[in-house]
């Protein structure tokens, strides 16, 4: 079952393989489209599925900017574009 934003509550079947159906309504709200990948974490509550979405991506610009990796990625880049 899932409670959308609205507070309106779902209820799915799951298929042999463990597939799903997510309700139009849900796909819409979450810019979910064919081939859309999500990731799947085990939560107290249950099962989490969290949508990899343009918007999702867009969301993270510049969240890890600080971290060693990071700019250790951008140094590379930078003498990639000077060769």
């Amino acid at each position: 079952m899932v409670m959308s934003s609205t507070g309106k509550l779902d209820t799915v079947s799951f298929g042999a393989k463990g597939q799903v159906v997510i309700p139009r309504r849900l796909r819409k709200e979450f810019e979910i489209e064919k081939g859309t990948k999500a990731t799947v974490v085990s939560t107290p509550e249950g099962i989490l599925l969290k949508p990899i979405t343009r918007t999702y991506i867009k969301s993270l610009r510049g969240k890890y900017k600080h971290l060693p990796l990071m700019e250790t990625l951008g140094q590379m880049k930078d003498e990639e574009k000077h060769r």
